[in-house]
């Protein structure tokens, strides 16, 4: 009769004691269950109304303060979303440049200083074009990540006549009703992430560093909305980016403007 080493009987046992079969493999361990979502993780996809009828029902300190905490944390999101004054971006037609982009840009913002003005980023695009469909990609992430700057974007040869697809994607920045930089062919010489152009723009001014809400962000953390970023200071390695992207300053960019044609001369 065939032995069936693989049984689990008193025979095989016996067989394998005096070392006629071979020792049984070890079983293997049993999958680690998966870690208890923190307080705050549980409470993230509870209603406002929800948190505060659990507050009132709970019993230990600790945790009251930390529902509490939570909430406050909601309620100052939503007062920061209520302020934010865009947050998209908005597609123009030429006769729409002067009111959407320069006067825009000269509109205050509250708690800002006298002639601090609206960062303005306008992007030129022509779809088809593969480094300007990325670039499309990366400005209306960033529209969504600063809302206090005005994003809008129109088809490059509707906003200056004839304009060659090698200037394709242009980025033209006001601040103030002044062009404070432009960038021509982002992507051109080779492929550009987020942080690039996230780095450039807050070099130039047109967007200022500011907390990233954290209720709602992609729980995954791998940056997509968008998101995708740090909440803290830029760190050096998007400052050298920009640095390296565009070397010259808003003011030598007005300079060599008012000494040549301008492509947008609007």
């Amino acid at each position: 009769m065939a032995v069936n080493a693989n049984e689990d009987t008193e025979f095989n046992d016996a067989l394998r004691k005096h070392g006629i079969l071979p020792p049984r493999p070890p079983t293997p361990p049993s999958p680690s269950p998966p870690a208890s979502p923190s307080l705050s993780e549980q409470l993230e996809d509870i209603s406002d109304d929800e948190l505060r009828d659990l507050a009132e029902d709970v019993n230990n300190d600790e945790t009251e303060r930390m529902i509490e905490m939570i909430r406050k944390q909601r309620l100052e999101e939503d007062r920061r979303r209520a302020k934010a004054r865009f947050g998209r971006v908005y597609p123009i037609g030429r006769d729409d440049y002067t009111r959407e982009v320069t006067e825009a840009s000269k509109v205050a913002q509250e708690g800002k200083p006298e002639g601090h003005g609206t960062g303005v980023v306008c992007f030129l695009y022509k779809d088809g074009i593969p480094r300007s469909d990325v670039a499309f990609e990366h400005i209306r992430v960033l529209a969504q990540r600063y809302p206090d700057t005005k994003f809008v974007s129109i088809v490059g040869d509707k906003c200056i006549p004839n304009l060659p697809d090698t200037r394709i994607p242009m980025i033209i920045i006001y601040r103030n009703g002044d062009v404070i930089n432009q960038i021509v062919a982002w992507g051109a010489d080779r492929e550009r992430i987020i942080e690039e152009l996230e780095a450039v723009l807050l070099l130039a001014g047109a967007i200022t560093p500011q907390e990233i809400p954290k209720r709602g962000r992609n729980r995954r953390g791998d940056g997509s909305d968008e998101d995708d970023a740090s909440d803290e200071e830029p760190s050096s390695r998007m400052r050298s980016a920009g640095t390296r992207t565009n070397r010259t300053s808003g003011k030598n960019i007005r300079q060599k403007e008012e000494d040549s044609d301008s492509d947008f001369d609007l």
